[in-house]
């Protein structure tokens, strides 16, 4: 390890753990750092890695913060999200949810909203033994485990049963890179109860010249006659990059509906996993990447079914310009108990130069008999038909190229379901395709 120095890492760690008085988090923090020496960072012979270098991002000697409260509320104006007057606000700065910034406007009846290290010490303390870090058994890598070990910060959701919540969820993650290459490491557990329903917002905005690395992991678990609606817009800057976890446990007989939009940034890989742990889940994932210049974006995807009668619908879609380069590694599993599942994945792409790459690779893996199952994926450039067709109606080739890939782009986008959210989504499309 070139750059994070091993001394440096543990000095930090010792020093989060003896500040630390709580048995729960001090032995998820050991575990997780015990595997980070054990496996170190991903290296390009690890499979799942191959095609994204992080490893080469640590060239750059990052800092962890020490800092929280550098961002002003001038910074965080700029950040806000349409709706955001109707939301609940939860800043988070350098990896650290901060609540003296932080609005929520939904009732304690509704929700409870805690930092992570207060929660436990409550009557959720059961609750968070049993969900939090549950998805280390799916993602084994050194750079998940990195952030176990730097669990300080996060925080606990919980939306109460029987409450379809109002107020949406906008979590602002802010990186104050002004000084020096910062490593910020967020910390989420959300609890949607039974016959609640909730939607959750995730947003990234690096501050400074300096290079930002969000190390992230969000962990969902959704009950019973439950529904998570959960959306990500990465459209940072181009010296930050950012590893996301979104790891989502259907534990009851529940609807999950996930979309995520990627526009700008530099080194961007996103875990989605779906585990469906009970009959009848159903789940929706989508996924949009629009990117220019050196963007790189891997979408890593896994629909895990445990259960019969399990229904899964995964697409994701491509336009890449420049000299941008993604990745689209999507898994379904059935396991043997899984019967009649119906599970389909599809991924397409659209190259507009000849320096732009995309690889994708959808997978299933089946172990029962009784199943309906499908992937597909596809590669290619604007139909030249309907481009000449929109040129002969009098409409330039680049008004007529930017129509057709916001045409190509509106399957995903209308898949948000929040108005002032989408609205806001469409806009940056169009900007970024420079429709006039």
């Amino acid at each position: 390890m070139d750059t994070i120095k091993t001394d440096y890492l543990k000095d930090k760690f010792n020093e989060l753990q003896s500040s630390s008085a709580d048995d729960v988090l001090s032995n998820i923090r050991e575990e997780g750092f015990k595997n980070f020496n054990k496996v170190g960072l991903p290296a390009p012979h690890n499979e799942e890695w191959r095609l994204t270098g992080i490893s080469n991002l640590f060239k750059k000697e990052y800092h962890l913060s020490e800092l929280e409260n550098t961002i002003t509320i001038a910074d965080i104006d700029t950040a806000r999200l349409p709706g955001y007057e109707n939301a609940n606000e939860l800043i988070f700065i350098n990896g650290k949810f901060i609540p003296e910034l932080s609005t929520i406007r939904s009732s304690e009846n509704d929700c409870i909203v805690l930092p992570l290290e207060e929660a436990i010490k409550t009557e959720y303390k059961n609750l968070i033994d049993e969900h939090l870090n549950k998805s280390y058994r799916f993602i084994k890598d050194g750079i998940h485990a990195l952030n176990t070990s730097f669990m300080h910060g996060g925080v606990f959701i919980y939306i109460n049963k029987n409450k379809v919540l109002q107020h949406p969820f906008y979590l602002y993650h802010f990186a104050d890179a002004r000084n020096n290459h910062l490593l910020s490491q967020p910390r989420s557990l959300v609890y949607i109860d039974e016959n609640a329903k909730g939607q959750l917002t995730e947003y990234y905005t690096t501050i400074g010249a300096m290079d930002s690395f969000t190390n992230e992991v969000m962990e969902i678990v959704v009950n019973t006659n439950a529904i998570a609606e959960y959306y990500k817009i990465q459209n940072d800057v181009a010296n930050a990059s950012q590893v996301t976890t979104t790891h989502i446990r259907q534990i009851g007989k529940s609807y999950t509906h996930a979309v995520t939009v990627s526009l700008n940034g530099g080194m961007i890989r996103n875990n989605m996993n779906v585990i469906m742990e009970k009959e009848g889940n159903e789940a929706h994932l989508y996924g949009l990447y629009l990117l220019k210049r050196k963007t790189h974006v891997d979408n890593h995807t896994l629909v895990d079914n445990t259960k019969p009668n399990c229904f899964s619908n995964e697409f994701y879609k491509g336009i890449l310009d420049d000299n941008a380069s993604g990745v689209f590694n999507g898994k379904i599993f059935v396991r043997q108990d899984a019967q009649k599942t119906n599970a389909y994945q599809s991924n397409k792409n659209i190259l507009l130069s000849d320096d732009a790459t995309i690889n994708t690779k959808p997978q299933l893996e089946i172990f029962a008999d009784d199943v309906k199952c499908s992937h597909g994926c596809t590669i290619g450039q604007l139909d030249e038909e309907a481009l000449f067709y929109l040129r002969t109606r009098g409409i330039s080739k680049e008004l007529a190229q930017s129509m057709l890939l916001e045409a190509f782009a509106e399957d995903i986008v209308m898949q948000i379901k929040h108005e002032p959210l989408r609205k806001y989504v469409e806009e940056l499309i169009v900007e970024r395709l420079s429709i006039n």
